[in-house]
């Protein structure tokens, strides 16, 4: 039987220690960016930092594609000699890039340098790929509003350009993240990163179709009604015919997320892929789809796959998660006698810690006895988290789990209280 040829698993590193995390789960590939290059502003890391992310993707094999995504104002290119000189520092195997003016400066000061087009650029079509394939990129992120049968279309009638699409994530209430609203109202530029999120908000509005005068029926909470709020797009439960249309890049959101998301969605999804490369023939993702069950979720959608969304791609009654379980911690430090756990969450004694091991579908779970107080060794009845509060587990607490998978950035989640 001929070796199923997989898609790059691609994962999102706001930080460095998102970076050694996607890295530690099995992702094939990182993004990441820089305040002022790209579409998240507020990013938390910086170019040492992207630096030695990079350098630690490049021993293990892995690449890195840096985001350089804004769409630039005149203004913003007399600071183009410092950006040039932050690309030649860093050297990323690729630019992400969605302004036809960043384009072309990219191919003036970097001719060598691969171009992916960003989601950004809103492509939906195959003639849309091959103009920017013309214009010299390598690669096309495709706009989540592409349905799985046009993208089967766009594949055939572009068989020499790298593909890629989104598969896990927050969506836009928006058009692909062209929203005005955050900007309109609050003057933070969703496009820029800074994004109020208004689509989260509660509103008291009722909505009256002119002609009928039918209303939508608005649901108030507390704290309002949701009437812009997307589930996250998940398209775990169709894997198998996202793998089978060839694209060349699987693509998670989440350069604003905890190590804790991109470790157990990378996690799932590299499990996933592995699983349909040994068997496509039996491959079933409902334990794939069990474990981002166990992740802090508005809802799952496949949005667009389809064809057009209905209402199931919405939740109207909440934007808190869904989910019975959240972060517990993640391990700092691993010796020959015990773990020490970084807390994340309140913690309290008789709590059961399920470890997310690498490359493993077993998760081992453990019921405290006690917290031990990493600082002074005390037992406590509880602890609360923040503060780089850390708890130690020894390892006869963990039992025939395999100990050697128990390593730094590993994550974990606990049910919540």
């Amino acid at each position: 039987m001929n070796k199923v040829k997989l898609p790059e698993l691609l994962a999102p590193a706001g930080t460095l220690d998102a970076f050694k995390t996607a890295i530690l789960y099995g992702a094939d590939a990182i993004y990441a960016g820089l305040p002022g290059f790209s579409m998240r502003a507020r990013a938390k890391i910086n170019v040492e930092e992207v630096k030695q992310g990079i350098e630690l993707a490049h021993a293990a094999g892995k690449k890195v594609y840096l985001a350089f995504n804004l769409f630039a104002h005149d203004h913003e290119y007399e600071n183009m000699p410092r950006v040039a000189e932050v690309i030649r520092y860093l050297m990323p195997d690729a630019l992400i890039v969605s302004d036809a003016g960043i384009m072309m400066w990219v191919r003036e000061n970097f001719p060598d340098m691969p171009i992916h087009i960003s989601t950004q650029a809103n492509i939906c079509s195959a003639k849309t790929v091959k103009f920017w394939q013309n214009a010299g990129a390598k690669l096309c992120v495709l706009a989540r509003e592409v349905s799985h049968n046009e993208f089967k279309h766009i594949r055939a009638e572009c068989p020499d350009i790298g593909l890629e699409i989104f598969v896990h994530g927050a969506m836009c209430m928006s058009y692909s993240g062209r929203c005005l609203l955050s900007n309109f109202v609050t003057g933070r530029p969703a496009n820029r990163g800074a994004c109020a999120q208004l689509c989260r908000w509660n509103y008291d509005v009722i909505l009256r179709e002119r002609e009928s005068g039918l209303e939508m029926p608005i649901c108030e909470d507390e704290r309002g009604a949701y009437i812009m709020n997307s589930k996250d797009l998940c398209l775990m439960p169709r894997l198998a015919e996202v793998i089978q249309a060839q694209p060349d890049s699987l693509k998670i959101e989440g350069r604003n997320r905890s190590e804790y998301y991109v470790g157990s969605v990378v996690h799932a999804y590299r499990c996933a892929l592995d699983a349909y490369a040994a068997n496509p023939e039996d491959f079933d993702p409902a334990p794939f789809m069990d474990m981002l069950n166990k992740m802090e979720t508005r809802g799952y959608t496949t949005a667009f796959f389809d064809g057009p969304v209905t209402a199931d791609a919405h939740n109207y009654d909440t934007t808190r998660s869904t989910s019975d379980f959240h972060a517990a911690g993640v391990i700092t430090k691993v010796t020959d006698e015990h773990v020490e756990f970084e807390l994340r969450n309140e913690t309290r004694v008789g709590d059961e810690i399920t470890f997310v091991l690498p490359m493993c579908k077993d998760m081992p779970t453990i019921k405290l006895p006690q917290i031990i107080n990493a600082k002074n060794g005390d037992s406590v009845d509880k602890m609360a988290a923040g503060m780089g509060n850390t708890i130690i587990i020894p390892k006869k607490w963990l039992g025939a789990a395999p100990y050697d998978k128990f390593k730094p950035y590993v994550v974990a989640y606990k049910h919540k209280r």
